[in-house]
């Protein structure tokens, strides 16, 4: 079994890390500025990211948001340039190898600071929140529901 991908620390400028992907600012050969996108092995639950990884799983969220961008190429623009790691520029062959199948390389665009979070059971912070105000994201809740109720 392969060893989980924890973090990333490459010779590329601006890093930011999230619960489970780590950003940095590229310059493309021919001056395009991008940005990569690393998906770690990171688990996070709850608003907690864990100690340990799962090895492998930053390649398959990868996989899967290619999966959805190929299918859609035709009829939707998107950001994604590459998910190959050979078209990061400044890297050694041991980083690119470490980064093969969890990238992706984006145009950068204007955020839309949009989350969605699914649930059948109410837990975690939606918890939380029903507790203070009887609502979950401002959407009334009946009365009396306990921690993980259906």
């Amino acid at each position: 079994m392969s060893q989980a991908v924890l973090s990333t620390d490459l010779p590329l400028p601006n890093k930011r890390s999230g619960k489970v992907r780590d950003l940095y600012d590229v310059t493309l050969d021919g001056g395009q500025e991008a940005l990569l996108i690393i998906a770690t092995d990171r688990i996070s639950a709850f608003d907690v990211v864990m100690s340990n990884g799962l090895p492998g799983k930053g390649v398959v969220l990868t996989q899967i948001s290619k999966f959805w961008f190929d299918y859609f190429t035709d009829s939707v623009r998107h950001h994604l340039l590459s998910t190959d790691a050979a078209d990061i520029p400044g890297l050694s062959d041991e980083q690119r190898s470490m980064l093969v199948g969890r990238i992706m390389l984006c145009k950068k665009t204007q955020v839309v600071p949009i989350e969605c979070i699914a649930r059948g059971y109410i837990t975690g912070s939606g918890w939380k929140d029903y507790q203070a105000t009887g609502a979950v994201c401002g959407i009334e809740l009946p009365a009396g529901l306990r921690n993980s109720d259906r």
